[in-house]
């Protein structure tokens, strides 16, 4: 059985909340940030950029948020600012609402019965590599075992880099409840450095990296605890079904909802009074600052009959910076 904040992840039910983009592990050459969160005390919450509380409540909102994955850079490194959050989040949500922290340092019990109190479920520890397989004995397992002490869930959450046995025995131990085995990904951020590591993309895949894949599984899945996260089911499964929460709960009557989470609506710079004297009915159509948006068929159905000379298809995430998919133009 999957870990609660994996299920709620799979379900697209977890906000991403990130707290601060610094990380004194320099040398992680996987590291995905891409520029605009590196290395900055930025807030974001799923793509939103955080001004306020308030930023953080309607995100989490917007999408019927089930839990919230805090991340960074290192979210110890801003201790202050993460406990905070999770405050606010369990105030606003409940006890209900699951949180859980990616980290790549051990921070010690001060850290961990801060993280307890203010309202973290789990914690997801990242060893640096070039510990892997010496990690008995050192702050590593130590921590593990420290976390469980003050109320949190350890666990090992690591990128698909190799097979390293030393996590199963971890987990049959009982120091560790489980470990994420993340497939080992090519980004905007790392793309050069992991290339100039000799690592290469999957043929036809966007982001996966050939390799290791079959080792790991072949070590590392058959064990109960080990949950191996493929790049095709974080863009199939969470990304998209966060997506369409988002879409469920931002349509308006006359959006379609894709497949893919992303709505689709038509767009036209007609004058308004042009669907007044058609008399098309209100919910078919909204009148913005220089444009009008309508259902997508009926603006097709419209042109093709003469009503209006243009128009055209717009699909968009529905997530707060509204990025626009595809634009297909209508005359």
């Amino acid at each position: 059985m999957i870990s609660k904040g994996c299920e709620q992840c799979a379900k697209g039910g977890k906000m991403v909340l990130f707290v601060y983009g610094y990380c004194d592990q320099r040398d992680c050459f996987y590291c995905p940030l891409g520029e605009n969160r590196k290395n900055v005390t930025d807030v974001y919450a799923n793509e939103r950029l955080v001004e306020s509380d308030e930023d953080v409540i309607e995100e989490a909102k917007r999408m019927s948020a089930l839990g919230t994955s805090i991340t960074g850079g290192e979210p110890q490194e801003a201790m202050g600012k993460t406990t905070r959050y999770l405050r606010l989040l369990k105030e606003e949500f409940g006890e209900d609402h699951h949180t859980h922290l990616y980290t790549g340092i051990p921070g010690g019990r001060e850290n961990m019965r801060r993280l307890s109190e203010a309202g973290l479920d789990e914690i997801r520890f990242h060893p640096p590599v070039q510990q892997w397989g010496d990690l008995h004995g050192t702050e590593w397992e130590d921590i593990l075992y420290v976390a469980r002490e003050e109320g949190l869930t350890p666990a090992f959450e690591i990128p698909g880099i190799r097979a390293e046995e030393e996590f199963l025995e971890f987990l049959d131990e009982g120091a560790a409840d489980f470990c994420n085995v993340n497939e080992f990904e090519m980004s905007d951020g790392n793309y050069r450095r992991m290339q100039e590591q000799g690592f290469e993309l999957q043929e036809g895949h966007m982001s996966a990296v050939d390799g290791s894949k079959e080792e790991i599984l072949d070590v590392m899945g058959d064990h109960e605890k080990v949950y191996f996260c493929t790049s095709v089911f974080k863009d199939a499964a969470q990304h998209r079904n966060r997506l369409k929460r988002m879409a469920r709960n931002l349509r308006r009557p006359f959006d379609e909802v894709t497949d893919d989470g992303t709505l689709v609506y038509g767009k036209t710079y007609a004058d308004p009074e042009r669907f007044e004297s058609l008399e098309v009915p209100e919910e078919f159509y909204t009148v913005k600052s220089d444009h009008v948006e309508v259902a997508w068929w009926l603006l097709e159905e419209m042109i093709e009959e003469g009503d209006l000379d243009e128009g055209e298809v717009v699909e968009q995430y529905p997530t707060y910076d509204g990025t626009v998919v595809e634009r297909t133009p209508l005359a």
